[in-house]
């Protein structure tokens, strides 16, 4: 099959959609589906030039919904040289755009949500929430009442996705996600991290990797771990990733108010072998989320045999939780204390089965392979005349 991949961004600062969507691309392409990827950046934006591999960037596009001129006719004049569109997240152009184009054009278009449909952002933003109820109708509802198929990554996914808008009506499908294996040179990539900030070297590190973004419990981390500091004196947590700098100034602040300055690195993001070697020089990763569709990080921490400690608002904790890959709690602050707790009281054996079994459940689960498979069969399914 030829595919199409539609995105907003390749820019990876902005989450981890690209990350899943780069990933399944080049699984597919190993499978011998070929493909091409469309994102609403300019052509000049540095993260196209930087992307490894072609993007067909239409923008430069207006505002954080992505509106642009080119998208809509660039689709309706190529769309019949593709077997079938996938457009990656909602509320932005690139779903409207493909619903006008394809539409009833004899081209199929499945949909992933990646978690854009969570209740929690209407209990958490509801001014935001009742602007997308006036576009909801007329936009979001129409793209996903007319795709092939909406693609959810979990089960948890769907059953929330429900909660959010009453007027809703969507093909419900499960699919999965993950990540590719990365590298296994583990020794060499945990040396390049350790040298890169040499801080860290024979500490036990509890690592975050992620967006420092409200939403992913930040503050519930260094609270939590205000809490256990002193009793560990070679625990040191770090905070990698990107993300808004009043916030994470804020952070760094009450880190600071609590003593803990000397115990907390922040390096920003981290990518390639420097962010793989963040995950093989930690002893665990941690995101305590209020929300998280899949959670891209947590399953390459598990890649790379990292127990992962997450909050049951994480949709894929049941996952983890069965395959004792990792601990769970609630996303609070005695939850995520609890986490660390459970983590400081395991033993080395104790530690070391976690490790295998983290390592097995993403092989079992989350490898990209699998993924992209399983996609294969989704839209074969859903798409009758390719199958």
């Amino acid at each position: 099959m030829r595919l199409l991949h539609l995105v907003p961004s390749v820019d990876p600062q902005g989450g981890g959609v690209i990350e899943g969507v780069r990933r399944i691309h080049e699984a597919l392409a190993a499978m011998g589906h070929s493909g091409d990827l469309v994102s609403l950046d300019s052509p000049d934006a540095a993260c196209v030039s930087a992307y490894p591999g072609p993007v067909v960037a239409t923008g430069p596009s207006v505002s954080s919904y992505g509106y642009n001129e080119r998208l809509l006719p660039w689709l309706k004049a190529h769309a019949r040289t593709y077997d079938a569109v996938i457009v990656n997240g909602l509320w932005q152009y690139v779903g409207f755009a493909a619903r006008r184009a394809l539409h009833g054009s004899g081209t199929p278009y499945f949909v992933y949500s990646h978690g854009m449909l969570d209740p929690w952002f209407k209990r958490r933003y509801p001014l935001k929430h009742l602007k997308k109820w006036l576009y909801w109708p007329w936009g979001e509802y129409r793209v996903l009442r007319d795709a092939s198929a909406v693609v959810f990554t979990c089960e948890e996914e769907r059953l929330l996705a429900r909660q959010s808008f009453w007027l809703y009506r969507c093909r419900e499908v499960v699919g999965s996600y993950g990540t590719s294996t990365p590298p296994r040179d583990a020794q060499r990539l945990s040396e390049l991290f350790l040298s890169s900030y040499p801080e860290l070297r024979n500490k036990r590190l509890l690592l975050f990797l992620g967006r420092i973004h409200e939403k992913k419990g930040c503050d519930l981390l260094i609270e939590a771990f205000a809490r256990v500091a002193s009793a560990t004196p070679e625990v040191h947590l770090v905070m990698a990733g990107p993300g808004d700098e009043a916030l994470t100034r804020q952070l760094q602040s009450r880190a600071q108010s609590l003593g803990l300055a000397g115990r907390i690195s922040w390096p920003g993001m981290v990518s390639g072998d420097l962010k793989w070697g963040a995950f093989h020089a930690c002893e665990v990763f941690c995101l305590p989320s209020h929300q998280e569709n899949f959670g891209i990080a947590v399953v390459e921490a598990m890649a790379c045999s990292r127990p992962v400690l997450i909050s049951d608002k994480v949709n894929i904790w049941r996952e983890i939780a069965e395959d004792r890959a990792g601990f769970v709690e609630s996303d609070t602050l005695e939850g995520t204390t609890a986490l660390l707790q459970r983590w400081l009281a395991a033993t080395p054996t104790e530690l070391d089965a976690m490790r295998a079994a983290a390592l097995r459940s993403f092989e079992q689960r989350f490898r990209m392979e699998q993924v992209a498979s399983t996609l294969v069969d989704i839209i074969r399914t859903h798409a009758p005349h390719l199958a």
